[in-house]
């Protein structure tokens, strides 16, 4: 900001110098003091009329010439100079003495404007400060404009410490110190938030006799004023009055942004009151602040007054007077006056920046003047202005979505995309969720397909994400309509950035089971389980009869296994057609362990299904299995039908599955018919079981359940044929007795050994 008019010189000559650069052309990197601003709210000493006006075209002219050049036809291209090849070759090449003997080859000797112009090209600051360094080795000798580049480059990045050494090592090589060397670490510590390194290198350059003009002074001020440091900047100023050194208009304006920064309205009067008592006459720099300044603190009225003193100093209002002046419109809730005064802009020919249209364009949203904000965005586009703050165009959207103009949103959206502004996840997801609230299903799927097919939400640069209530309406409304897939495209990116939604996950499993593609249903459990997400138990039914339909059971009875463990309670009828489905299949014992789980869980239905199931596992020889199934059906006061049991046993020749059923039921004093007992023996009999019989018929005869006994001897007649005489004795002896062996101690040890 100091010495500008040095500086645009300077700059123009360079300019002039490079002007046919058209390949490998590295931009100059400029002063850091130069590219502090204080955003238009200070003024330059020497250049105090020129006008944002004026800088703009500077800019449009700086832009113009840096562009590439054509060459002519027929003509040769310019050859690509020394410093660009060398700045190409630090860029491209790691700093090795290999580097420096092919830099010393291409250029034997260096003089003052090559290494000037390398310092100004090098790419990273680091190659800057090598090439200085290691250029100095070579025998060449640093002067004044070389020392002062490489500390401003220093200092820009932040190496502080290299541009403070380089700096106070200039006396033992026997350079002279000015200064503007002073100047820039000054600004460079301010820059890094380290005043009082700053305040110390101003202290410092007093104890080494460099003079301190205004110049030092008021980049001292604008260091500690922006970081809030009032009473310092104060006592310094009063310093720099006793030194004998005079402020300048540019001093004040310095002062008043500053405290004006910190809220310190009456101490910013004073130095504006104190500029005017020492005639210094304010200029527009200078009312900017004062209406800036009273704008912050809301004071419109204070604001006006001072805007109409302005013109009446024969000062025209500039771009930045308008629109801190619109500011402080927008600010007090008076939206009207705020587009009086940009129409007012027009008549005066002063043309909106980027500035006055994010001032003004958040203001109209809060005022629901939707309208005119939809016109300002299409000026905006029209004349290609991209605002620094691009959160205003969220704002956009939003409030046009919340006031029902969703083609007026949407061309917010389009007038992003054609200016070149990062349309970021939340922008899409207000436009998606307001589309799915006023059912235009259709256009928020064409938004998405746009978010899918760019990976909106996985650019790391994106600085607002999506909200749930833009994703999950969508997601659900895809799932609903035989768009899953999509749906889990787009749910897959928002994971990878850490969105772990039960309710989206939930409806991709609902999704995925309704168009019969379970498999896929069943990757969502999984993932589910390994986040510990909880599937709902509408998911889990919709899930487990996608497997039924597809002819799946085992799958199926997965999936309400893991309904269960995750503590939902299956209904009875799909409880009934998993068990059904798997004993359909042939898969009897998964779905006696259906079954179990059924009884465990308190079902107490469809028993007929379990008696099904209970015969063909004592059909199939799983006889233990099916005992305990009917020890939990008994423990939980579902008793089987044992006479029906037997009788089939019996029918399929399965006497030994007949002989464990009936000693299980005679153990339990079961209720089991005379009929069934008569069929069970005499199963075993025919078979040849005569042993098997006889154990059995003792137990039966305890429990004094023999009546007909005539097949008892037809038993003791075959126990006798076969040799097993003491058993038929035994079995005489309890006839006799009427049922009773207790007194044959034998007998009972051999039937208890037989069983």
């Amino acid at each position: 900001m100091f010495f500008i008019s040095s500086f645009a010189s300077k700059h123009l000559k360079i300019q002039s110098l490079n002007h046919h650069h058209h390949q490998f052309r590295v931009p100059r990197i400029t002063s850091p003091h130069f590219s502090y601003p204080l955003h238009g709210f200070c003024s330059n000493p020497n250049l105090d009329s020129q006008n944002s006006t004026g800088n703009e075209e500077i800019a449009k002219s700086d832009a113009k010439s840096a562009e590439p050049r054509r060459a002519s036809r027929g003509k040769l291209s310019n050859p690509e100079k020394f410093e660009d090849i060398i700045c190409r070759m630090m860029s491209n090449r790691a700093w090795t003495t290999r580097l420096q003997n092919s830099i010393r080859k291409l250029v034997p000797q260096f003089d003052q404007a090559l290494v000037l112009n390398v310092l100004n090209g090098a790419r990273k600051p680091d190659h800057a400060l090598q090439f200085f360094r290691w250029v100095e080795r070579t025998g060449f000798r640093h002067d004044r404009s070389t020392h002062l580049k490489i500390v401003e480059i220093l200092g820009g990045a932040r190496m502080l410490n290299h541009a403070r050494c380089i700096l106070f090592d200039m006396p033992k090589k026997g350079y002279v110190w000015d200064e503007d060397m002073f100047v820039v670490l000054i600004l460079s510590y301010g820059k890094a938030g380290i005043v009082q390194e700053s305040v110390k290198i101003f202290q410092k350059m007093k104890e080494l006799g460099v003079e301190r003009t205004i110049k030092t002074y008021d980049v001292l001020f604008k260091v500690i004023l922006r970081r809030g440091r009032v009473l310092m900047a104060k006592r310094y100023f009063n310093a720099m009055l006793r030194d004998g050194v005079m402020p300048t208009r540019h001093t004040y304006n310095i002062m008043i942004w500053g405290f004006f920064l910190s809220l310190k309205v009456d101490t910013a009067i004073r130095f504006f009151e104190d500029m005017k008592n020492r005639e210094i006459a304010p200029d527009i720099v200078t009312y900017n602040n004062m209406i800036n300044g009273y704008a912050r603190v809301g004071k419109i009225e204070e604001v006006e007054k001072y805007f109409e003193e302005m013109k009446e100093k024969d000062l025209t209002p500039n771009v930045i007077s308008y629109t801190t002046m619109i500011k402080g419109y927008v600010s007090a809730g008076r939206v009207d006056d705020a587009l009086r005064l940009l129409e007012d802009m027009r008549v005066h020919k002063i043309r909106p920046n980027d500035v006055t249209y994010s001032t003004l364009l958040p203001g109209l949203c809060d005022a629901e003047k939707m309208a005119d904000a939809n016109k300002f965005l299409k000026e905006m586009m029209q004349r290609n202005i991209v605002p620094l703050d691009t959160s205003i165009f969220l704002r956009l959207i939003t409030c046009q979505c919340e006031s029902g103009n969703l083609d007026w949103a949407e061309d917010v959206l389009k007038g992003m995309n054609r200016l070149s502004v990062p349309v970021e996840p939340a922008h899409y997801g207000v436009l998606m969720e307001n589309f799915c609230k006023a059912g235009l299903y259709d256009r928020a799927i064409k938004v998405l397909d746009e978010v899918i097919g760019n990976e909106t939400v996985l650019n790391p640069q994106i600085t607002v994400t999506m909200e749930d209530s833009a994703y999950k309406p969508m997601i659900k409304h895809l799932c609903d309509h035989g768009l899953t897939g999509k749906a889990e495209t787009f749910f897959r990116q928002l994971m990878k950035t850490g969105v772990q939604d039960p309710v989206s996950f939930n409806n991709l499993l609902l999704g995925h089971s309704k168009e019969d593609k379970p498999e896929l249903a069943l990757e969502i459990l999984k993932i589910m389980g390994r986040r510990n997400i909880r599937a709902n138990a509408k998911s889990y039914r919709s899930l487990i009869m996608s497997f039924l339909k597809k002819g799946e059971p085992a799958d199926a009875k997965d999936a309400l296994d893991g309904m269960i463990e995750n503590g939902h309670l299956p209904s009875s009828e799909l409880f009934r057609m998993v068990m059904e489905s798997l004993f359909n299949d042939g898969r009897v014992q998964t779905a006696s362990r259906v079954m179990r789980s059924m009884i465990e869980k308190g079902v107490k239905e469809h028993m007929d299904l379990v008696a099904k199931i209970l015969d063909a596992l004592l059909m199939r020889g799983h006889i233990e299995e099916a005992l305990g199934r009917i020890a939990l059906l008994m423990d939980n006061d579902l008793i089987p039908d044992f006479d029906s049991l037997l009788a089939a046993l019996c029918e399929k020749d399965k006497t030994i599955a007949a002989l464990k059923l009936l000693d299980f039921g005679l153990e339990r004093d079961c209720n089991i018919s005379f009929a069934s007992y008569d069929k069970v023996l005499d199963a075993l009999v025919a078979s040849g079981k005569t042993l098997n019989a006889y154990s059995i018929l003792c137990k039966i005869m305890e429990k004094g359940g023999v009546k007909d006994l005539k097949g008892v001897d037809d038993l003791i007649s075959n126990l006798n044929a076969e040799g097993n005489t003491k058993q038929a004795d035994i079995l005489s002896r309890m006839i006799m007795g009427g049922g009773k062996a207790s007194g044959n101690k034998k007998g009972k040890k051999f039937v208890e050994a037989v069983h």
